[in-house]
């Protein structure tokens, strides 16, 4: 039998934060946790002594237990030193020149190494620690265990699930092709890994034996209880979140979100080259009509180039507008209304 989330992670209600790569907030993850939920923070692209130092941020926020959550390398990720970035860069000129920026040079690193990031990881030693994109080595499981650190693994299939719980996991995400953001499929591409969220779930519940946490077009009380329908043990939310002011999206991006419809977003490599789902603007659709994408991670770090000073300067056209298929239901503006919503589907 399954464990509850409440017991595994030591909160109130079994209502999860999406840990948003490059758009968590220390406001936002304490707020879920301080409210009774496991609050989550992505450490995408954070140095070690980023990793620490904001670790101790929230430390600082809440009391309450809460998930960091990193990517794990695939073996597909390019170097600088595999990829030739000029025409890349000649494609998204016009990008960096309307907003009078430099046209960039190739960095030492895409990415920090995933080995300091999880040492300082262990360090610090969170509640929780999530991963996407792969499965935790043994010496990962053994390390966060002997911390006391519980691990929460994320599977768009079946497959993907099994592959997590015999790795030694505490929980598995079952990831709906609904959701926002990177596809995060490690077993099969992600074109070939577009389960919804209705179809997975009970299919992931029947073939493993741990907790599982419903994501992908949950955004209030129907989709919670829907999800404890399905077998589910708890939810994780990422739009619904995003909308509100505590996260660390742009307002652009909080209108991008409020005005979405249900047919508002799609699957796209534009902005990372890795399928991510988001709602289309100028540059999203420039990138695609150039046709010139480089591979992931280079793709990433090139719009995120432009990206940043886009975000800003409030321009929504030239930023990554990541959102599930449930925006339209992300209606609230603030994080407690959105986790008292989302209560209000709990059974029991």
């Amino acid at each position: 039998m399954a464990a509850t989330l409440t017991d595994l992670f030591g909160i109130d209600a079994p209502i999860v934060l999406g840990p948003f790569g490059g758009l968590s907030s220390v406001e936002l993850t304490a707020a879920v946790s301080s409210a009774g939920g496991l609050g989550s923070y992505g450490l995408y692209g954070y140095s070690a002594d980023r990793i620490s130092d904001t670790i101790a941020a929230l430390r600082s926020a809440t009391d309450r237990p809460f998930a960091v959550n990193v990517w794990l390398p695939t073996g597909d990720e390019v170097t600088p030193a595999d990829v030739d970035l000029a025409p890349v860069i000649e494609a998204l000129a016009p990008l960096f020149d309307e907003l009078g920026l430099p046209h960039p040079s190739p960095p030492a690193e895409f990415v920090p190494d995933i080995d300091a990031q999880l040492t300082a990881i262990m360090d610090a030693a969170p509640a929780v620690l999530s991963v996407v994109y792969g499965v935790p080595s043994e010496r990962v499981v053994a390390a966060a265990h002997s911390r006391g650190i519980r691990i929460i693994g994320t599977a768009t299939t079946v497959a993907e699930a099994v592959a997590l719980a015999e790795s030694g996991a505490d929980a598995v995400v079952a990831s709906g092709a609904e959701a926002a953001g990177h596809r995060v499929s490690f077993l099969a591409s992600p074109e070939d890994s577009l389960v919804g969220t209705l179809a997975l779930v009970p299919q992931v519940v029947d073939a493993v034996d741990l907790p599982v946490i419903a994501a992908g077009g949950i955004a209030d009380r129907r989709g919670v209880a829907a999800a404890f329908a399905l077998g589910a043990v708890g939810v994780q939310v990422g739009t619904a979140f995003l909308r509100t002011r505590q996260s660390a999206a742009t307002e652009a991006h909080r209108r991008a979100i409020a005005e979405a419809p249900d047919t508002g977003t799609v699957l796209t490599r534009a902005m990372s080259g890795r399928l991510a789902r988001g709602i289309p603007n100028r540059a999203m659709r420039r990138i695609e009509t150039g046709g010139v994408i480089a591979p992931f991670p280079a793709q990433n770090w090139l719009t995120g180039q432009f990206r940043a000073e886009a975000g800003r300067r409030g321009d929504g056209e030239l930023v990554s507008l990541w959102a599930g298929q449930a925006a339209g239901l992300a209606t609230r503006d603030d994080a407690a209304d959105v986790f008292a919503e989302l209560a209000a589907g709990l059974p029991g």
